[in-house]
């Protein structure tokens, strides 16, 4: 006769990689099948790089338009992913109270936060495949190292997500909502996207180079179209905007 199997109740959290992949998996599939934020972080860059890309309505310096947009619209999809899509996302969770039980879950508040960036992480790199195919089938002809770009795009989204945090954990949803589409548009006209920094005042133009999107906009562009080394000035400006974004975003972020 078969003696059956005893099973022992194993209570307790699962292990915590397990806990942050699930998370992150259940973040990066929230974000895909929200229409809004879709628009925002996918279709928006895509259709700015064809629109600028084939049609002359800007005028963006010597050189094929699109070896000077393409780095402009990677830098524009991680400020719509880390920045927009974020703020707006975790502002909403935090006024429905979703933070707030998450953060009573086994599930650490600093792993939430990680799982969270892993799914930028996740959006960013389908992001960035489908810019370049379209920037590709547009004729483009990237130049200098992989390694700095990725450099860029790494600092560039830990500015980005700090500061989106920040605006999350401190306004109110609504406000979140309206501050940072109105943040997105700014900075998608005046960063150094879509028009070179160089055809603002000049006394303006020392200013924007100084904010994020356009430290990222000109590292990408002094790497892929110029074939520069590594953008250590840009870099530095990211990287203080990563320190202080990310510092005050620990500091001021409210869960409730």
């Amino acid at each position: 006769m078969t003696t059956t199997g005893t099973f022992t109740p194993r209570p307790g959290a699962a292990p915590l990689p397990r806990m942050i992949r699930a998370q992150a998996a259940l973040e990066t599939r929230m974000l895909l099948r929200n229409g809004e934020q879709l628009l925002l972080t996918v279709i928006i860059p895509a259709l700015v790089l064809l629109l600028f890309g084939t049609v002359d309505i800007v005028d963006t310096g010597e050189g094929e338009a699109v070896d000077f947009l393409t780095p402009g619209v990677l830098a524009l999809a991680v400020l719509s992913t880390a920045f927009t899509g974020q703020a707006i996302a975790t502002g909403f969770e935090r006024r429905y109270g979703v933070l707030k039980r998450l953060g009573a879950s086994p599930l650490p508040r600093w792993a939430l936060m990680t799982a969270k960036t892993c799914s930028v992480l996740v959006t960013e790199a389908l992001q960035v495949a489908l810019l370049v195919a379209i920037a590709y089938s547009l004729g483009w002809s990237p130049h200098g190292s992989p390694l700095a770009v990725l450099a860029l795009l790494l600092l560039g989204t830990a500015a980005f997500s700090g500061l989106g945090l920040l605006m999350a954990g401190t306004l109110k949803a609504e406000a979140t909502l309206a501050a940072a589409n109105l943040v997105f548009l700014l900075l998608l006209v005046g960063g150094g996207v879509m028009v070179p920094l160089e055809k603002f005042p000049d006394a303006v133009e020392p200013v924007l180079r100084l904010l994020p999107i356009a430290a990222l906009s000109d590292g990408l562009r002094d790497v892929l179209r110029d074939g520069a080394g590594m953008p250590w000035a840009e870099l530095g400006v990211l990287a203080g905007w990563a320190v202080l974004g990310l510092a005050a975003a620990a500091r001021f972020f409210r869960w409730e």
